[in-house]
């Protein structure tokens, strides 16, 4: 398979890369010209095209002949940086490619996620303060999960809880909505975020899902297993 990582130099999509190349996949990696230098260790291993995700001419050149697209959606800016990267993939990539976009938690695809007062509190002051100083635009990564939702092409839409580092812990469960009990520890390794995307590539039954993803050994996933509920609620 051919594989594009769009937003490759990130911390997400380095694990991303690396998932990627460990199945053998032949990588085209996309990232901002000034972080090409993060991917230095991969860099004889991946072709890397530089420039702006948001970019539609950077994406067209990226996304052509690949098999799947794997894009973190990052809401930098005021520019409608994740809603002109995820159009950018849904125009330009090939027809029958798989689409794997990541986002969190505070996406919702049909209005049925159940959220804490905790978490819309701390949601809206974040958002509140980091558009009060044009760094990042939360509202945008919302249109642009909007737009991914209303096509048609084969595409999934990862929600991540919070993220740590660490060793990987094996593939996060998931579930189709926040609230779930089983999601209730909120906690994901980040190097199992990007094992999820990958695996997503080839598992056609996540096509036109929005999984809510947790750790397999977060307190709430083992609890979970225990009780043998089905993964997907």
């Amino acid at each position: 398979m051919r594989i594009c990582v769009i937003g490759a130099s990130g911390k997400l999509g380095q694990y991303l890369v690396r998932h990627a190349l460990d199945r053998g996949y032949e990588v085209v990696g996309v990232c901002r010209e000034r972080s090409v230098g993060k991917l230095a260790a991969v860099a004889d291993r991946i072709t890397i095209v530089p420039g702006p995700t948001n970019d539609r001419e950077v994406i067209r050149k990226a996304v052509a002949g690949c098999d799947g697209v794997l894009t973190v959606l990052v809401p930098w800016g005021v520019r409608q940086y994740s809603s002109g990267t995820a159009q950018a993939v849904l125009d330009h990539a090939e027809p029958g490619a798989r689409l794997v976009f990541s986002c969190g938690w505070h996406i919702t695809r049909d209005g049925k996620d159940r959220y804490s007062r905790r978490f819309r509190t701390a949601l809206w002051i974040a958002a509140k303060l980091a558009r009060l100083v044009r760094a990042v635009d939360i509202d945008d990564q919302v249109e642009a999960c909007r737009r991914i939702f209303a096509s048609d092409r084969r595409w999934t839409v990862v929600r991540g809880s919070d993220l740590e580092e660490g060793e990987s812990q094996g593939l996060p469960v998931w579930s189709r909505h926040v609230g779930d009990p089983v999601l209730a520890s909120n906690l994901t390794r980040r190097v199992d975020f990007a094992l999820f995307m990958v695996e997503a590539l080839t598992d056609d039954t996540l096509v036109r899902e929005a999984p809510a993803i947790v750790g397999r050994l977060s307190p709430s996933a083992l609890a979970h297993a225990e009780d043998g509920t089905p993964q997907a609620g």
